[in-house]
């Protein structure tokens, strides 16, 4: 049974910092790329941070460059979010989300998320 849970949401103060975990398992983790997404409220979601099987290849989106940081240990299965300087905009439910492209097609799994709020 195919898995992505993610954890280490909360509550923080503007500036503060937060670490997201993913842990999957189900797959075959090391051959999917990974990516963090996010859903504000009342905005559809949007592509936060990927990053490739092997863990060479990562992208942001700028509007958190500089401040997030994507990783992954294929060891353990599991994909990390490092958010620092922590925004009131960057309040939504984080996603993590597999992906691997097949003959033909893709197969995308997905977690249930995590809410991040950004408040004082």
């Amino acid at each position: 049974q195919v898995q992505l849970v993610e954890s280490g949401g909360g509550l923080v103060q503007p500036g503060g910092s937060l670490r997201l975990s993913c842990a999957a398992s189900g797959f075959t983790f090391s051959s999917y790329a990974m990516s963090w997404y996010r859903q504000a409220p009342g905005k559809e979601r949007e592509l936060v941070a990927p990053i490739t099987s092997t863990g060479g290849i990562t992208n942001y989106t700028d509007s958190v460059k500089g401040r997030f940081t994507i990783s992954r240990d294929n060891a353990k299965s599991t994909v990390y979010l490092q958010m620092n300087s922590l925004k009131p905009e960057d309040t939504a439910v984080y996603y993590c989300s597999a992906l691997r492209t097949i003959a033909g097609g893709r197969i995308i799994y997905w977690g249930k998320g995590t809410l991040v709020t950004v408040s004082s």
